[in-house]
């Protein structure tokens, strides 16, 4: 699929790895619907950038575990822009659950939004996309969904179920619509590491550094233009820490 003049969805957009996913699709030439739920002066930063590629972009307040939220979010992308080609689940949350500590809240907010969220987005998209002959869903999941780590229990469940959800839905709508996940390992390590944690991570990844949010952006380009014979993949960009 060529990006150029198609239309796509990046959850979770307004910065970060979302950000980054978002700004290197506009330089194919794509056309942007900005998600984000509390970060909207973020969210209207990023359309200004977009926008300066020449394409056109839109931010969509909308909590991606909301059914009724999800369902507006596509039908003000679909009204704006005439079309959607292209999803990329990427909104979710993140932070250390210690299991003396975890409570209900935390496993309910992770499930919600990192695994709810992806599938009722992936549905109302489908729908759409079924609709003009065919798109591309690509989740991003993690590479903790494989080998999962200490103290972050469920975002390491609601990983691991993105990367199942992935192969579901490649076979559920094969083969119309191809559906791929990328997995990232070290990229945006937490904000709270010490320098002693860092150099824990790099010792543990083969290449020895930790990657960027254009190495997750560039292979989510890839699985939409790179090729239209992939479905129901894992990309691990990380780094070599699955096979350490």
């Amino acid at each position: 699929m060529e990006l150029k003049g198609k239309t796509v969805l990046v959850t979770g957009s307004a910065k970060r790895v979302g950000k980054a996913i978002a700004l290197t699709l506009a330089r194919c030439g794509a056309h942007l619907i900005i998600n984000y739920q509390r970060s909207r002066s973020e969210a209207e930063d990023a359309v200004q950038e977009i926008e300066k590629f020449g394409v056109r972009a839109l931010a969509v307040r909308a909590n991606v575990s909301v059914v009724s939220d999800v369902q507006a979010m596509i039908r003000q992308a679909v009204q704006y822009f005439s079309r959607l080609d292209v999803l990329v689940n990427n909104a979710a949350v993140f932070y250390p659950t210690p299991f003396d500590r975890l409570t209900e809240k935390d496993w309910d907010e992770m499930i919600n939004i990192n695994l709810k969220g992806s599938f009722l987005c992936a549905k109302y998209a489908a729908d759409e996309m079924l609709k003009s002959g065919g798109g591309k869903i690509i989740n991003i999941a993690d590479w903790s969904g494989i080998r999962p780590y200490v103290d972050y229990l469920p975002y390491c469940v609601s990983k691991s179920g993105v990367i199942a959800l992935t192969k579901a839905l490649a076979v559920t709508l094969a083969p119309t619509i191809q559906v791929n996940c990328v997995a990232p390992g070290p990229v945006m390590l937490p904000q709270d590491f010490t320098e002693k944690d860092r150099a824990e991570v790099l010792t543990k990844t083969p290449l020895k550094r930790t990657g960027s949010p254009e190495d997750i952006a560039n292979t989510v380009k890839f699985l939409i233009e790179g090729s239209d014979f992939i479905t129901g993949a894992m990309i691990a960009v990380d780094g070599g820490r699955l096979i350490a």
